[in-house]
């Protein structure tokens, strides 16, 4: 089973150099984005098989997309501040148009484009997508085992009134009453993907 999943980061810068000292305070709560690569993609011992994660930089004037593929993934460690520095290299990158998916350094890839796009994609793909939300129905019960499945979730801040719109078309499944770290809510989405 293929796992991917995309967050959204509201404020993240898209260009520029990162504060890789403040990630939280100076970088729009990049510190979010980077500890839900690592759970998306690491285990105790290397990285799962099938995984990606998507993050959306909004934060500037023109929003990026950054992608981590494990199957293509090399050279890049768990730790926060080195997946950070990884970010920090492609925003001083340019934007490449929507869909043109540019190779960064270890597998890394970046693109223009926000949420609707990747929705677009992964429905050309054939992902069937979840929506994370606190007031959604139970993951465990509403979750079906597929080929590719996709999981969509935001940084520290709710979902915008336009993206709400975007999702409306998705289940909305929930991991309790709680907003939980958008890490953590990755970690659970494994292990009741595990249990399927």
């Amino acid at each position: 089973m293929q796992r991917r999943f995309a967050i959204i980061g509201h404020r993240a810068p898209s260009q520029g150099k990162l504060n890789l000292n403040d990630l939280a305070g100076a970088c729009g709560r990049m510190d979010v984005l980077v500890r839900a690569v690592g759970s998306a993609l690491f285990i105790s011992h290397g990285m799962r098989d099938e995984c990606h994660i998507t993050l959306h930089l909004m934060g500037g004037s023109i929003p990026r997309r950054i992608w981590f593929d494990s199957k293509v993934l090399r050279g890049i460690h768990v730790d926060e501040r080195a997946i950070a520095g990884r970010i920090s290299k492609i925003l001083q990158d340019p934007i490449s148009p929507i869909g043109h998916w540019v190779n960064g350094e270890g597998g890394i890839k970046h693109s223009g484009g926000d949420i609707s796009d990747t929705i677009a994609e992964w429905t050309k793909e054939k992902v069937d997508m979840y929506c994370l939300d606190a007031n959604g129905e139970d993951i465990a019960k509403n979750v079906v085992a597929s080929e590719k499945i996709g999981f969509i979730l935001s940084d520290d801040q709710a979902f915008t009134e336009e993206e709400n719109v975007l999702l409306e078309e998705f289940k909305k499944v929930s991991l309790g009453e709680k907003w939980l770290q958008g890490h953590t809510c990755i970690g659970i989405c494994h292990y009741v993907l595990d249990s399927l």
